[in-house]
């Protein structure tokens, strides 16, 4: 394993390493979470909340098969996450991210008009900003592995132009196509059986990875 696994496995799910900022943190995402339902209540349009529930779930599918990753190559992840955090949850994950990532579908959909023919530059919003929030999380990942935060190890998955198109294709962009699928599903009934199939799959492969084979990631 490289230096970085080891390192991102020392302390994994340790509770004793959890920070007092992580309350504060959780609290201001329960108040917005709070904020969008109260709203959604009087409106009956759920498509924020459920763009967040979407886009957290695809990153918990990500870094699941991340983790399932560094088993089968017994070196690493695509990507770990070796640096301080207050809760490292898997090797490429932790609190911190965890809580980001339950707010940027919200942040998503509040950044679209209420029309649904609205265009930027010639393209449908949903798309402008689907691609917008994408790059712009690319080069905070970026600026992540620049500071050794956010530790890449494949060559392929790297910061080069190939590496970069494939972070940007498979590590963020389709989190914002899932969250536009949802939304757009005209019934609640379909909305929620998606949401519920996304968070499915890597409840399943966590559950046969920790609860039956023993894997650790």
């Amino acid at each position: 394993m490289t230096a970085a696994t080891e390192q991102a496995l020392s302390g994994l799910r340790d509770l004793s390493t959890i920070q007092w900022y992580v309350i504060p943190l959780l609290a201001i995402v329960i108040y917005i979470y709070a904020r969008e339902i109260r709203e959604a209540r009087k409106t009956a349009d759920w498509n924020a909340v459920l763009a967040g529930l979407t886009i957290f779930g695809v990153d918990f599918f990500n870094e699941t098969w991340n983790g399932w990753v560094l088993h089968f190559t017994g070196r690493s992840a695509f990507w770990t996450t070796p640096g301080e955090t207050a809760l490292r949850t898997m090797v490429g994950w932790n609190i911190e991210i965890m809580f980001m990532f339950l707010l940027v579908g919200i942040i998503f959909y509040n950044t679209l008009s209420e029309s649904k023919k609205e265009k930027i530059l010639g393209m449908p919003e949903k798309w402008f900003w689907a691609i917008g929030y994408s790059v712009f999380c690319v080069f905070v990942e970026c600026l992540l592995n620049i500071g050794g935060h956010l530790v890449w190890e494949y060559p392929f998955w790297y910061l080069s132009f190939q590496g970069v198109w494939l972070i940007f294709l498979i590590g963020y962009f389709h989190f914002f196509c899932f969250a536009i699928l949802v939304i757009s599903l005209k019934t609640m009934k379909a909305k929620l059986t998606t949401v519920g199939i996304i968070y499915a799959v890597p409840v399943i492969m966590n559950v046969l990875a920790f609860g039956f084979w023993g894997w650790n990631y």
